[in-house]
């Protein structure tokens, strides 16, 4: 880990290259027994995967401590991720202490084709990322955090990919100094956190008619539901791998979901992580034989499903296979608590059944002046790829109205 000099006070630059000891500040928003007035602010950059693996217990205390945290953020998925997918010598997590206490952090790797650019631990199999800050602290760690992100910046433009409109990650962005654009990112789909019954209520008769009559086909056939135990995670997600390769073998599986590395992910990362109460993973049973499974993500204020696979002996008895799992998603989500079931991202025609609220994801790109032309060389590609795959759809509506 390198560690790097802390603030003079919030707000002051921090050196995201330079070894330095630590430093105090004075204002508003010290805990009681840190002294009258006074926080010792210490800012870091990991850069080992194994040093990042032992920061699992302030990692999770600080997760726990953001609100706006998804299960996307957890220390057992990003790390687990980072030894499937990591790049040695690309790791930069940037962590700022308060005291000796984790307070904020942003999960980074540095790439380097076509343009140098940091981005999020997580990579393209992760809906949504984010940087964590301490819900207590966050007027003070918020400004820190950006400053340590500015002096990586000096060479590598920082590009945020999937952000949700009330992560942490908006309020760096609101006060970065320095050259900035905020682009539409994946669409997402989501429906309120209500029971089944609840979400059928939401639609026009004639649909709500034929979503309860599959609700009840799936009734007459006996299901059977069960969450799968800590223990038998492993297990049970094999199966849920294989039941997925199989229930799109003949229409085109997403080709990383066949990996060595996304099933050794995956191992890594769920067993934890549903121990925590950050992940549940459900079978489903028919006449003792598991006939479709459920990775399902939780956080306090959100859950949605991941992954799923499902046996196509159910497409062939024209078992409705989406309603299977809405109906356990809505169970579990409007008991939790929680305000949002998402579908997560993708535009599928069968979530559109269901009336659920497109919600745009955000890019957030940062930069310094030195490091402002490839930001708006990243900008232009993106607004071009958007172009064209607007043109796309512009098209295949066409095509539909003419068929």
């Amino acid at each position: 880990m390198t560690r790097t000099a802390p603030t003079a006070a919030p707000g002051t630059a921090v050196d995201a290259d330079t070894a330095v000891g630590s430093g105090t500040a004075a204002g508003p928003g010290a805990a009681p027994g840190d002294g009258p007035g006074a926080a010792v602010w210490d800012v870091g950059v990991c850069r080992d995967g194994e040093a990042f693996g032992r920061l699992a217990r302030d990692w999770t205390g600080l997760y726990r401590r953001c609100a706006t945290a998804t299960p996307f953020q957890s220390h057992p998925w990003l790390h687990s991720w980072w030894v499937s997918y990591g790049t040695p010598g690309r790791l930069r997590v940037v962590l700022v202490r308060r005291n000796g206490r984790l307070v904020a952090a942003a999960p980074l790797r540095l790439e380097r084709v076509p343009l140098p650019v940091l981005t999020p631990l997580g990579g393209a199999i992760t809906d949504f990322s984010d940087v964590l800050v301490d819900d207590a602290h966050a007027d003070e760690a918020v400004p820190v955090l950006a400053e340590a992100l500015r002096r990586l910046a000096r060479t590598a433009v920082i590009d945020l990919r999937e952000v949700r409109a009330e992560a942490a990650a908006q309020r760096v962005y609101a006060c970065w100094r320095g050259p900035r654009r905020r682009l539409p990112d994946s669409v997402c789909m989501e429906l309120p956190a209500l029971s089944i019954d609840g979400l059928v209520g939401r639609l026009p008769s004639s649909r709500a008619q034929r979503a309860r009559s599959k609700l009840r086909k799936l009734d007459r056939l006996g299901i059977e539901t069960h969450v799968v135990p800590p223990a038998e995670v492993p297990q049970a997600l094999r199966r849920l791998l294989d039941l997925h390769q199989r229930q799109w073998a003949d229409r085109g599986v997403t080709p990383e979901h066949l990996r060595p590395r996304f099933a050794e992910h995956l191992q890594r990362a769920v067993r934890p992580m549903v121990e925590s109460g950050d992940a549940m993973v459900t079978e489903f049973r028919l006449a003792g034989d598991v006939v479709a499974a459920d990775l399902t993500l939780m956080s306090p204020l959100l859950s949605g499903g991941y992954l799923y696979g499902a046996d196509p002996v159910l497409r062939a008895g024209k078992v409705d296979v989406a309603t299977l799992l809405l109906r356990n998603g809505a169970r579990e989500s409007s008991a939790g608590g929680r305000t949002t079931l998402s579908l997560l991202r993708g535009r599928e025609p069968y979530k559109s059944h269901w009336r659920p609220e497109p919600v745009v994801n955000q890019r957030l790109l940062l930069a310094r002046r030195r490091t402002a032309a490839p930001l708006l060389l990243l900008a232009g590609c993106a607004a071009g790829r958007r172009w064209a795959a607007d043109r796309l759809r512009d098209r295949a509506w066409v095509r539909r109205l003419r068929s």
